[in-house]
């Protein structure tokens, strides 16, 4: 984020009507407002905070086809068909971003990298070794290797050449000023309420309403609770260090502890220690695990750290297309599952195509309304999990010690018939808030790392003063006096 800054940004006035609005300003909201602007619709883009200031902005940047060991799995579940749209249309991704960035100039330290998913476990040799297979059949340029350039020994490697790595944020708000360029207009700080759908769409945003032939919802976690969105995704955070050292040439991906490394100018970042959203773990243990595997590479300090939100689906195909089967021009992108730069690239180009009525080869691939039995076991195990928080973590509560948390610490307690959560800041003031999260009233957890209420069910976070980081949840937590 800091060797990215953003441009100031005018304010604009709210237009009363555009052919397209697009609501959030990441990946997938900018490729599809400059594909549609591109090809001459009028579009505004309204975004709540800033420009590439959330996921999009946090991402380790790699730009593969390769995600991990998914296409011998997507090969038996959904077919080879399916594996092979899945890859062509990632692939289109990437070199859709090579293409515009070289013919729109763009200065987002773009370069080829080879990519690699390598294990260390002799009994993953003949897992990788399928993946390898399942890859080149669906036509990545993908073959199984065993001498990578670790400073550690590998059993093996799923290689694919010719992928890339960027500046996430170079590049879009690049991206964002060529779609100003063309005439598109970008709103910041601009928190959509609610959006109607008839008789005409019409969105409404802090400050006015906007009406438009069609809406794309690419907020990450869909802004609107429509379509069950919260009981068909998983949230989840990654961790990411990076410090000076000695990376190796390539981008790499463990495929057992699912650990990434990659260097840019100098420095070696790694990612990793994937949990739920809100699970009660210790982050900042796990970024002490990251450090100690950055080590491997060179890394005495770590300078820099960050995480991300991402959203996994029931199968692990995005789900990119009409938001719910009944709408005609209400749109959606979510679900990248840690793979958002070609993931979210290949959802804008799709939205492009499907909203100029062109159509896209991909759209039955990723739409939203699918269904499938092996779906429907997964929905059932995500919504036990969402039924024990919603009943374990009141339970805990209920007996929870009144005492109030040290500097710097957060907890959850219960003050009478009401749970609270309290944080310590540095100045000593505490600050208190319901526990309730505002989406559908499971119990938030301190994140000790980032200092924020995070929510266990559907992923929701908070800051310590209440205020909403992500969504789905769209009202704060409601102040509590001491």
């Amino acid at each position: 984020m800091d060797t990215a800054p953003a441009p100031e940004r005018a304010n604009r006035p709210l237009p009363a009507d555009v052919d397209v609005v697009v609501v959030g300003a990441g990946i997938a909201g900018l490729t599809s407002a400059y594909a549609l602007a591109d090809a001459g619709r009028s579009v505004l883009v309204v975004e709540a905070a800033e420009v590439a200031s959330g996921v999009s902005g946090h991402t380790t940047a790699k730009i593969s086809a390769q995600h991990a060991l998914k296409y011998d799995t997507l090969q038996s579940r959904k077919g080879a068909d399916a594996a092979r749209q899945y890859a062509q249309s990632q692939l289109e991704a990437l070199e859709w971003i090579a293409g515009t960035s070289a013919r729109l100039h763009l200065d987002c330290d773009f370069s080829r990298q080879d990519s690699f998913v390598y294990t260390t476990r002799s009994g993953q040799f003949g897992k990788l070794k399928s993946e390898a297979d399942a890859a080149a059949e669906a036509g990545l340029p993908a073959s199984f290797v065993q001498d990578v350039e670790l400073p550690f020994p590998v059993e093996g490697a799923v290689r694919v050449t010719g992928q890339a790595q960027f500046h996430p944020r170079k590049w879009l708000l690049g991206l964002a000023a060529a779609f100003e360029g063309l005439g598109g207009v970008i709103i910041e700080q601009a928190g959509v309420e609610r959006v109607d759908e008839r008789p005409t769409p019409t969105v409404h945003v802090r400050g006015g309403t906007v009406r438009a032939a069609d809406v794309v919802i690419a907020t990450h976690y869909p802004v609107l609770d429509r379509g069950l969105f919260f009981a068909r995704l998983e949230p989840t955070r990654d961790l990411v260090v990076a410090g000076e050292g000695k990376a190796p040439p390539g981008m790499y991906l463990d495929a057992d502890t699912h650990r990434s490394v990659r260097g840019h100018d100098g420095l070696v970042i790694v990612g990793g220690e994937h949990y739920r959203t809100g699970e009660h773990v210790d982050v900042e243990a796990r970024y002490r695990k990251l450090a100690a595997g950055a080590a491997d590479f060179g890394v005495t300090k770590v300078t820099h750290r960050w995480s991300a939100h991402d959203m996994s689906t029931l199968d692990s195909v995005p789900y990119v297309g009409r938001y719910h089967p009944g709408t005609r021009h209400l749109w959606v992108a979510t679900g990248f599952g840690q793979w958002g730069m070609t993931g979210g690239t290949a959802a804008g180009l799709l939205l492009d195509k499907e909203i100029r009525g062109e159509g896209s080869p991909y759209a039955g691939l990723y739409d939203p309304n699918r269904f499938d039995l092996r779906s429907s076991l997964k929905l059932a195990e995500n919504n036990s999990q969402v039924t024990l928080h919603l009943v374990g973590d009141h339970l805990r509560a209920a007996v929870a010690p009144g005492d109030v948390p040290s500097v710097g610490e957060g907890k959850v307690t219960r003050r009478g018939t009401q749970l609270v959560a309290s944080y310590r800041a540095a100045d000593g003031n505490l600050r208190s808030v319901s526990a309730r999260c505002t989406h559908l009233g499971c119990l938030v957890a301190f994140n000790n790392a980032e200092k924020t209420w995070d929510c266990p069910c559907h992923g929701s976070r908070f800051g310590t003063d209440g205020s909403v980081i992500q969504g789905p949840a769209t009202k704060a937590l409601p102040p509590v006096p001491d």
